[in-house]
């Protein structure tokens, strides 16, 4: 209940403050309208004007949960869950390149952590180009990407993954670098004394003190895989995805669906991280890192 109670506060005042956001930015049409229509409006009829337009600049609460579940609930009860104008259809197509996006970029990391810890060589060059990539902003290069790969004959799938990894591989690596090289000098002392070879070294002191770091940048590389799942959606022609949602409502003023594809993939985010989280807390428990 203590943690229940701040969050509940903050989210109510949030709600409070948007539909007070809503009432100023939407106001301006209300009155512009009821002046074209010489028709004068009090109080309470602006508030409910601006809470109730089809195209509003910035749409209200409930009309974004009520768009959320006509294209998810209402669409699962009408059997056509997976129908172009459901929004878990969308989130499938993003959901899917996001997964594999992230299984690349945290392999390529976790390779790339281990090789520049044990590696100098790879310590000096592979590690500052690492961090130098993250420079280039995203939506600078995946339409090149995708312009790329699909002149090579490569489409759908792929080329969204190859963006979500490019996102992920980086919290990955810097994470599991900072957690390989978190045993002391003391402790590394300790299992030269036992004549440890460096892979009994890796596997029995390295690799575990690694797993808090790990499943830290694992919930901020999966976060950012999702990111790079809608922004390679962006070039494709807004076909399919929660990104193509958003973008097709842009182009038709449609602010309520973007608003809910929106909060659609944040709800998704929030889930794969929660996942993470507790596969996190059952691992560092079976390990004894955790109570």
């Amino acid at each position: 209940m203590n943690r229940i109670v701040p969050i509940l506060t903050v989210v109510l005042a949030i709600v409070v403050l948007w539909y007070g956001a809503a009432i100023g930015m939407n106001k301006k049409w209300a009155l512009d309208q009821a002046g074209r229509a010489g028709v004068e409006l009090s109080t309470s009829e602006v508030i409910a004007d601006t809470w109730s337009q089809d195209r509003p600049v910035l749409p209200a609460p409930h009309q974004v949960a009520q768009e959320l579940w006509k294209t998810t609930g209402a669409m699962v009860l009408k059997g056509r869950a997976m129908s172009k104008r459901s929004l878990i259809f969308h989130g499938w197509i993003t959901l899917s390149a996001t997964l594999l996006g992230f299984a690349i970029g945290t392999g390529a990391g976790i390779l790339l952590a281990v090789g520049i810890v044990h590696n100098r060589a790879m310590d000096m060059s592979v590690m500052p180009w690492a961090i130098a990539s993250q420079t280039i902003p995203i939506l600078a290069i995946a339409p090149m990407i995708i312009v790329v790969l699909n002149s090579v004959g490569i489409q759908g799938l792929l080329p969204k993954a190859f963006i979500s990894a490019y996102l992920s591989f980086f919290p990955v690596v810097v994470g599991m670098v900072k957690g390989l090289r978190s045993p002391d000098a003391m402790q590394l002392d300790l299992l030269r004394t036992y004549n440890a070879s460096g892979g009994e070294t890796f596997r029995k002191l390295r690799l575990p003190s690694s797993m808090p770091y790990l499943f830290t940048s694992l919930k901020i590389g999966m976060a950012a895989s999702l990111v790079g799942a809608i922004v390679g959606e962006l070039p494709t022609g807004a076909i399919r995805g929660l990104g193509a949602r958003m973008l097709t409502g842009s182009y038709y003023g449609q602010t309520i669906q973007i608003w809910s594809a929106l909060f659609a993939a944040a709800i998704l985010a929030a889930s794969l991280v929660g996942i993470i989280g507790l596969i996190e807390r059952r691992m560092l428990k079976r390990m004894g890192a955790k109570q």
